[in-house]
Order: structure tokens, then sequence, then C-alpha cells
């Protein structure tokens, strides 16, 4: 073989793992995936109000319960020096998470 088969590639023999990168990047991943969840949970009370099955104080406990969820994420995201607009999963051909 020659000398540069045996050579690895540059961006390998760079690689350093970051502990704590990888928890800010779990944290991000835990943050994505509850921002997910809180905007399918207010697309549904949006459709079920619209359709009239919710009440007017069940909407706006759920809209409190939403808002503060968003909050917490916020908050978090800012404690954890994360940029709320990186809560998101490219998911290649199906698009975006959120």
């Amino acid at each position: 073989m020659t000398e540069t088969a045996h050579a690895q590639p540059a961006a390998l023999a760079r690689f350093e793992i970051d502990p704590a990168a990888v928890e800010r990047d779990l944290a991000r991943l835990v943050l994505t995936l509850v921002e997910f969840l809180r905007r399918l949970l207010e697309s549904q009370a949006l459709r079920r109000f619209d359709a009239g099955t919710l009440s007017e104080a069940e909407a706006e406990r759920l809209g409190a319960a939403l808002a503060a969820a968003r909050g917490a994420v916020l908050a978090i995201a800012d404690r954890l020096d994360i940029d709320p607009s990186t809560l998101t999963l490219d998911l290649g051909p199906v698009g975006r998470l959120v």
C-alpha cells in the first residue's frame, strides 16, 4: 500500500470529544423534542377550538399551559446558551422536524 493509503483523513485526525459539547447537544435535542410536542399540542388545540370541542375555559387553560411551556423552553435555552432558532432537526428528504 502507498503511504497515503495509511494516512487518516484530516477530519478524523483532528476529531476530539468534548464532554461539554455532548451535554449541550443532548440538551438541544431534548429541547427540540419538547418544542416539537408543544407545537403539535398547540395545533391540535387550535383544531379542537375551531371545531367547537373546546370550551372557552379549556382553551384559556390550554393556551396558558402552552405559553408556559414555550417560556420554559426559552428560559432553559437561554440558561444553556442555546439559540432557540437551532431547536430543529433536519430529517433529510422528510424535511425539518420543527
